[in-house]
């Protein structure tokens, strides 16, 4: 079943005001992401992108450990595929789930660093019956500005129900998106590309999940959310070209939500 918008005024009601990262025993060391953001194999353009993306503050606040098998949904260009595959390379497992029929760029990124991803395991999926690996085998899921794209489809229910089934009990949902205003129509989401994170947790209660936390890291104040072309308007897409560009740039990449959400049933996994 689909959220509905009458359920998300009650949702709403439930959610801890919290943006705190939560301890982890196993955690990645600060100097073991200095490293890795300062790696000469990640591209240019996208550590550029660090500074709206602030990809140590909100791994940290996911839980990530080195020792986790983590399943990262739909890489795009491998933005967060160049800091998550060395992280756990030697430890854990990363694995990069593409929609099928795959990513030829991505499959010839990783086949021409293998000191880098040597260890990494790609996975094909259907969004309409979509499977990430065995039942209860990964500890965290990392989905980055991909729902919105489900919500457009029809296709995020069964993929929120695919993470729950992949993950153990007691395992981690990371979500980041573009945050919509609240009470937006399913039309203007699909419009936009903005989502009331209220929506997204609905998503996530009725797959089984538990909010555990919400950051405002990846926040943006400037994002006015009242573009001609959506959220697609604003960097990196800029789908205006040159028009108002200096404007767009000023404002940066889209106010994002941060979400964790937990697999109820068990302990945490390794590194929670």
């Amino acid at each position: 079943m689909k959220p509905t918008f009458t359920a998300l005024a009650f949702a709403a009601l439930l959610i801890p005001a919290t943006g705190q990262a939560y301890a982890a025993d196993a955690s990645v060391s600060e100097a073991q992401y200095a490293q890795v953001l300062a790696g000469p194999w990640r591209a240019p353009e996208n550590r550029a992108r660090d500074g709206y993306r602030h990809p140590q503050q909100t791994l940290s606040f996911f839980g990530l450990a080195p020792t986790q098998t983590v399943i990262e949904i739909t890489p795009g260009n491998g933005w967060y595929s160049e800091v998550l595959a060395p992280l756990l390379k030697d430890r854990g497992q990363y694995i990069a789930a593409v929609q099928a029929p795959g990513s030829p760029a991505l499959a010839q990124k990783f086949a021409a660093d293998p000191a880098r991803y040597g260890n990494v395991r790609s996975l094909l999926f259907d969004p309409k019956a979509p499977v990430f690996g065995p039942p209860a085998s990964a500890d965290l899921v990392l989905t980055f500005r991909n729902v919105h794209n489900w919500v457009m489809a029809d296709t995020a229910p069964a993929m929120f129900a695919a993470f729950f089934k992949a993950l153990k009990p007691g395992g981690v949902l990371g979500v980041v998106d573009h945050r919509g205003p609240a009470g937006e129509s399913l039309e203007a989401i699909k419009r936009s590309g903005y989502l009331p994170t209220t929506y997204v947790i609905e998503l996530a209660r009725q797959a089984g999940f538990q909010l555990q936390g919400q950051s405002e890291v990846n926040a943006n104040p400037k994002d006015s959310k009242d573009y001609p072309a959506g959220v697609w308007t604003l960097p990196p897409v800029l789908r205006l070209g040159e028009q108002d560009r200096a404007r767009y740039l000023a404002i940066g990449e889209s106010d994002r939500f941060t979400l964790r959400f937990v697999k109820p049933g068990g302990p945490a996994p390794s590194g929670q």
